[in-house]
């Protein structure tokens, strides 16, 4: 059943992303989500038997509510490997400061949660799957660069698609989500295109 179609299950949803997006990553406990959202722990877990099936939820909610779909609409329509590349690195890129507080939350609460861990993988997958999509464009295209295969692409671009990447550079260093997508888009292309023999 939908969120929409569930209030409660919507509001359980809200209540568990405002608590991972305050930074509040160790009080992601049932009872606490339960307590924010109003309703008793045996109400929750009618709704949601544990806690890793809520935060995986969680993170797919954020997707929705974030139109992440509608973002990633040009990056599944691009003709070309090259294009879908750009695409993909300009829509997830982008993606990464609107969900920073819940992705660091459940990095750090990683370590020592697995059902933390598990929610994490779970969002760390469909960002590769983007990837590994977009690396086989430019293999089917014969532009992906000779000395790697495809697995190793995607590994790559992953890791510099990766949160602590974005952190680093804009959260550290300070530069802007423009300078950023631009230098990324031109590392990745640097990385994973075949050089022009002509050029």
């Amino acid at each position: 059943m939908s969120s929409e179609k569930n209030p409660t299950r919507t509001r359980i949803l809200k209540a568990t992303w405002s608590l991972l997006d305050s930074g509040g990553g160790s009080r992601v406990r049932m009872s606490d989500i339960a307590k924010v959202a109003g309703i008793s722990r045996q109400a929750l877990y009618l709704h949601f038997p544990n806690r890793a099936e809520l935060l995986i939820a969680t993170t797919r909610h954020i997707d929705e509510v974030k139109k992440i779909d509608d973002r990633l609409a040009a990056s599944r329509a691009a003709q070309t490997g090259r294009a879908r590349l750009t695409a993909f690195v300009e829509a997830w890129g982008n993606y990464i400061p609107e969900i920073y507080g819940v992705a660091t939350a459940l990095i750090a609460l990683g370590p020592g949660d697995e059902e933390a861990r598990t929610a994490w993988q779970d969002r760390l997958g469909a960002v590769r799957h983007g990837c590994a999509s977009a690396v086989a464009m430019l293999a089917r295209d014969g532009d992906l660069v000779a000395h790697l295969d495809e697995d190793r692409a995607t590994d790559l671009l992953a890791t510099l698609l990766s949160v602590p990447i974005w952190e680093g550079l804009c959260q550290a260093h300070g530069w802007s989500q423009s300078d950023y997508i631009a230098e990324i888009d031109r590392l990745s292309r640097a990385a994973l295109i075949r050089p022009d023999p002509t050029s």
